[in-house]
């Protein structure tokens, strides 16, 4: 049998999260890193070594380099929009990390731009294709608790900067707990219950200034120039109405992740920021909750799952499932609630995506389809 033909990638931003989308490359059997790159060529090279990666170059010189098929986009949430567009005028497909845009403008360019080179972009979170969140989507699909009718979502936290190393952009445009946590949740909700079709909200930045707490820059002050607790109200295309709190105010709470609320039952959804989590179920007249194995695979950390199945998508003529369309639907929303909250009225929806297609039971680690 001839072996797999793998799609070649290329790399741009070899930051914190760039280290598992790396080992992507040796764990999808159709996916090859072959080059990468940093504004800071020192850490380019430095992953290259570690991952024994052949190319480490500059941004410019990765986006011209006839070997890469699909440019995965790692840079901070401001430079997503330019590096995709610079990506797709150089012909290559792209997969960026969340958020799609910093605004509906910034998406709507890098879906146009792509259509008109008939090229793929893909976007994360691909969270919702993990063990945890297939199996939820299963069970809604299969009936057991009805017909979705409500759904909660909760992140709350106090922020990053306590941690992260260089966490200036997560309160700036583009930044917030809305647009940085939120495509993890709403991506979630939208394969589990659907589109939306009109958002409203309300939304506050309580500390004009943080300061930094983290190595290196312990003591730096950061202006805050986003939205830092969010609350939005979404109205489903089949019906159901969702809630959704995103924080970086708060500093402790009892909230659930994800509820889903069905006619004749309640599902505890697990944390969207990763691939497995615990599933709890309480059907009309149980005595009690019952937990609920995962039926899938890629219940860890699978980062990089998205792009493998664009790759597949691409040679197999079919839609991928991390696509650019369900992306900038939840960038919609994002916009949305922050536009209904200063406009105070509803906001709606220009967009209805299709759900992602569920990924086939009993896959092998490595494989797509």
């Amino acid at each position: 049998m001839a072996s797999l033909a793998k799609t070649r990638i290329g790399i741009i931003g070899c930051g914190n999260i760039s280290g598992v989308y790396f080992q992507a490359g040796k764990r999808f059997e159709n996916l090859e890193v072959v080059a990468c790159s940093d504004l800071d060529i020192s850490r380019a090279k430095a992953r290259a070594a570690e991952f024994e990666v052949p190319v480490a170059c500059s941004p410019q010189d990765l986006l011209k380099r006839p070997e890469v098929d699909i440019i995965v986009n790692l840079t901070i949430p401001k430079a997503h929009a330019e590096i995709a567009l610079a990506a797709l005028e150089h012909g290559k497909h792209t997969y960026s990390e969340k958020p799609f845009g910093v605004n509906k403008a910034q998406g709507q360019a890098i879906l146009s731009a792509a259509k008109a080179k008939n090229l793929r972009v893909g976007c994360a979170p691909d969270t919702f294709l993990g063990g945890g969140i297939q199996t939820c989507r299963k069970i809604i699909d299969d009936g057991w608790i009805g017909e979705p009718i409500a759904a909660t979502a909760h992140m709350a936290c106090h922020g990053h900067e306590t941690w992260h190393p260089d966490p200036d952009f997560y309160y700036q445009p583009g930044g917030g707990p809305m647009f940085d946590m939120g495509p993890y949740y709403l991506t979630a909700l939208i394969n589990l219950i659907g589109p939306v079709r009109r958002v409203c909200g309300t939304a506050r930045a309580t500390f004009g200034q943080r300061r930094i707490t983290s190595k290196p820059k312990f003591g730096t002050m950061i202006e805050v120039n986003t939205p830092t607790h969010v609350a939005g109200v979404m109205d489903f295309c089949n019906g159901a109405i969702g809630t959704i709190l995103t924080s970086f105010d708060i500093w402790h709470h009892q909230l659930p992740i994800i509820e889903i609320y069905g006619t004749t039952g309640t599902l505890q959804v697990p944390d969207p920021n990763g691939f497995g989590g615990v599933i709890r179920i309480r059907r009309m007249g149980a005595a009690d909750w019952a937990t609920i194995p995962l039926a899938y695979g890629y219940q860890e950390n699978s980062r990089g799952l998205g792009v493998a199945d664009m790759a597949a998508a691409i040679k197999a003529n079919r839609p991928h499932r991390a696509n650019g369309e369900l992306a900038f639907h939840v960038l919609e929303l994002m916009q949305g609630f922050l536009d209904a909250s200063r406009e105070q009225t509803y906001v709606q929806m220009k967009t209805q995506p299709d759900r992602p297609a569920a990924l086939p039971l009993n896959l092998v680690d490595g494989k797509i389809d």
